[in-house]
């Protein structure tokens, strides 16, 4: 349908479904080509703006001002050349190749706009992932979750409001993070950071009243890291004062803390969970073939079993010819599937045949992960002359950053992402270190 509207000279329809990594990097960059009379780009989302992924630990810690990392979609459709309608996908008319969109209701619960059917001739779900909670009672009603922008921002407004209880009543503030990975290890160090900066301002007392403990159910930290660093990582942390249990499984969330495997209680005022990650489960309904995580699987071209709908990122299960396990959902994975379908989409619209075997090929970057302004620790890609070596310290912090900029840069294009940069380092030195609002 879609190389036939283009034949007709009507653009064809490409819905990016999802504001993160991959799917704002690919509306951005197909709508800068500026090919409308190939294609119009819309992106739904069912917030107003973009934090990227691996920054979200630093918003809920409150060592990064929300307000100066996001990226506001009406903005940045306006800049980039793609259309932007604020809405959270709820269901698929694939036979006439609509998306259904969920009503959009008020705080107070008024209804502001009703559900909706946008057509499209190419559709991208790139709607990513949440938290994972295994099952595991309690943890629903009573954790906080920092796997979206408004859930690290709620996390981040809750324990300032602990803070200032913390220093007018002279009670203690425990946190308590699930989860060994990278987002529960960087939390843990921000966390450390905040308590740092908040001392350093008069706002908390002795550092025995802010207390952390990191919870991971598996032997060790990090386990998609080599042993050396996951052991590094411990030392380090546990250097700045966070207590962490590996072998423990949580059992039960409760408003008290977290009952352990063995009917242990850790206390905790503030509970995180951060152990693991699932699609979306509205995708098994789709009729779209998935996995028991609710991931689409996709093809080669990152297409699912029907042709016109792909899907890239954490909601995307893709395996690399010859190994047995998908690959990971992590920035660096959503990000070259989005550089693959920017240039694949195109070619497909103007009726280019592809060469046989270009499909979409994984490069191992390597991963990285920063301990604040503490440490940091990377594992190279396994390429070229790098070998699965490690680094960290200063490189490893300055990579970790490269990273990021980089994603403003394909956003914002090499100069406003330099000036950004610039922006940055200014209010890192003008503005308090910590948010203080």
């Amino acid at each position: 349908m879609g190389e036939e509207r283009t034949a007709a000279n009507q653009p064809a329809r490409i819905v990016v479904v999802g504001g993160g990594v991959a799917g704002l990097e690919i509306a951005s960059a197909l709508g800068k080509r500026r090919d409308a009379q190939i294609a119009s780009i819309t992106l739904i989302d069912s917030d107003s703006a973009h934090v990227w992924k691996p920054m979200l630990h630093t918003i809920a810690a409150g060592t990064r001002d929300l307000a100066q990392q996001q990226t506001t979609y009406l903005a940045q459709a306006a800049d980039a050349g793609f259309a932007y309608q604020p809405g959270e996908m709820c269901g698929l008319d694939r036979v006439a190749k609509e998306l259904l969109l969920a009503p959009i209701h008020a705080p107070d619960g008024r209804e502001v706009v009703p559900g909706r059917r946008l057509p499209y001739d190419k559709l991208v779900l790139a709607i990513g992932s949440g938290a994972n909670d295994f099952g595991t009672p309690g943890v629903l009603a009573h954790c906080f979750m920092i796997d979206s922008r408004r859930k690290a921002d709620a996390f981040n407004h809750e324990i300032r409001l602990r803070m200032v209880r913390s220093m007018t009543q002279g009670e203690g503030l425990q946190v308590a993070i699930v989860g060994g990975g990278a987002t529960g290890v960087e939390l843990a160090a921000e966390l450390v950071q905040l308590a740092e900066s908040a001392r350093a301002y008069g706002a908390i007392g002795e550092a025995a009243r802010f207390g952390i403990v990191l919870v991971e159910a598996g032997p060790r930290l990090l386990p998609s890291f080599t042993e050396d660093i996951s052991a590094a990582t411990q030392r380090r942390l546990e250097a700045l004062g966070v207590t962490v249990r590996v072998n423990e499984r949580v059992r039960e969330a409760t408003e008290e803390g977290l009952v352990l495997g063995d009917g242990e209680l850790v206390k905790a005022g503030l509970r995180v969970w951060a152990a693991g990650v699932k699609a979306p489960e509205f995708l098994s309904r789709l009729g779209l073939q998935t996995t028991r995580g609710h991931q689409l699987i996709v093809n080669g071209h990152l297409q699912t079993d029907d042709p016109d709908i792909y899907a890239v990122g954490d909601c995307a299960s893709f395996t690399l010819p010859g190994q047995e396990q998908p690959l990971p959902p992590t920035a660096q994975v959503a990000h070259q599937q989005a550089r693959y379908l920017i240039e694949y989409l195109p070619r497909l619209l103007r009726g280019a045949q592809e060469k046989p075997g270009h499909s979409f090929a994984y490069r191992d970057m390597g991963a990285l992960v920063s301990l604040a302004n503490y440490d940091a620790y990377g594992s190279l890609g396994k390429f070229g002359l790098f070998n699965g070596g490690t680094i960290r310290g200063r490189l490893a912090m300055l990579s970790h950053l490269w990273l990021y900029r980089s994603h403003q840069a394909r956003l914002y294009g090499f100069w406003r992402g330099g000036f950004l940069w610039l922006v940055d380092m200014m209010n890192s030195r003008l503005r308090p270190s910590i948010r203080l609002d």
